[in-house]
């Protein structure tokens, strides 16, 4: 088959799954996922085939070898020690596909564990140790209350204060982005998956824990002028330079929760003593050449999880698939990009 004629195919293959996504994942949250994804479009915009968050990125190949450690707390066979292939997405956050690279915002890596016997393991992974709300209705209002009035076509100060003020959580993630520096390239900043899972051994003990993925090379940002000299598109061909290179991987940091810690909040981290343990280290292989690749039809859905994985009670992780799924079938409609 030609890769012309695979495209089509395989797209068609991701929206019968968006179907089946969207009808289990609705029962999991009371927000209507077309009004969330709605309010996605209006706050950041609305662009034809891409991704309402994370707009601007780019898929890559990797291969994950998970450790010992990581063996001896989960029943995974992502972490038999022997090679997993993974298809990893890096992006900026926010639904502009023209978004800056050199601003002080976030950026993301998705990922796709490809495991034996046809089993999928997908997660997201962000460039701050909290999510933007701590549930689906605080992310729906915090959303809203940023939707540009239709007179001025701007956000609504007034508006935009009063509901921070209601609901300082969503202030958290942004406090972060601005007291760091911009990072200087994907391969050189810390990735955290925000939301608590617990991790089952082989004797069905049950560890919980939060990850993040942490660069070999050690993390490295920019001054303010080096920055702007930069310009607004430097990340791709960066990732690409360093990947070619074999500058790119990630050890996998599990930070183990102990009893009484926060395991169903978002916008909670663990208290920065608990113990962490390398479950893994994550090489990134190659980098797409352009827009395409086989990210386009994934939606990083973190609910998707593998045997020895499961998620906790935290409602914005139950509350990710639907709106995923909506989102996916319209970019599938529009003609989907990235």
């Amino acid at each position: 088959m030609t890769r012309r004629s695979s495209r089509p195919v395989l797209l068609l293959a991701a929206a019968v799954t968006t179907v089946g996504a969207l009808g289990q994942a609705q029962a999991q949250t009371a927000v209507d996922p077309n009004r969330m994804v709605d309010s996605f479009e209006r706050a950041g915009g609305k662009f034809d085939g891409y991704r309402r968050s994370g707009a601007k990125g780019v898929c890559a190949m990797a291969e994950f070898v998970g450790s010992a450690e990581g063996k001896a707390l989960s029943a995974s066979s992502a972490f038999s020690g022997k090679p997993v292939p993974v298809i990893a997405r890096f992006s900026v956050g926010g639904g502009n596909p023209k978004a800056p690279d050199n601003a002080k915002s976030q950026r993301n890596m998705a990922l796709q564990f490809e495991l034996p016997g046809g089993e999928t393991w997908q997660m997201g992974n962000i460039s701050a140790p909290v999510f933007g709300s701590a549930t689906p209705e605080q992310l729906l209002g915090r959303l809203e209350s940023l939707a540009p009035d239709p007179e001025t076509k701007k956000p609504n100060p007034e508006r935009v204060k009063a509901f921070a003020d209601a609901n300082p959580e969503v202030l958290l993630q942004g406090k972060h982005f601005a007291s760091q520096p911009v990072p200087a390239s994907f391969g050189a900043v810390n990735y955290w998956g925000v939301h608590a899972f617990g991790f089952v051994d082989a004797s069905g003990r049950k560890q919980f824990g939060k990850w993040v993925f942490e660069p070999v090379g050690g993390t490295r940002g920019l001054s303010d002028d080096e920055a702007k000299a930069k310009g607004t598109d430097f990340l791709f061909d960066d990732l690409r330079q360093r990947v070619a290179a074999g500058g790119v991987a990630f050890d996998f940091n599990l930070q183990l929760a102990e009893p009484g810690d926060r395991i169903d909040s978002a916008v909670t981290p663990l208290p920065e003593q608990r113990k962490k343990v390398t479950m893994g280290r994550l090489v990134i292989k190659s980098v797409a050449p352009d827009a395409g690749g086989p990210c386009v039809s994934i939606t990083f859905n973190p609910m998707v999880l593998p045997k020895g994985v499961e998620p906790s009670a935290d409602p914005m992780l139950a509350a990710r698939a639907a709106p995923y799924a909506v989102s996916l079938g319209r970019r599938l409609t529009e003609g989907a990009k990235q």
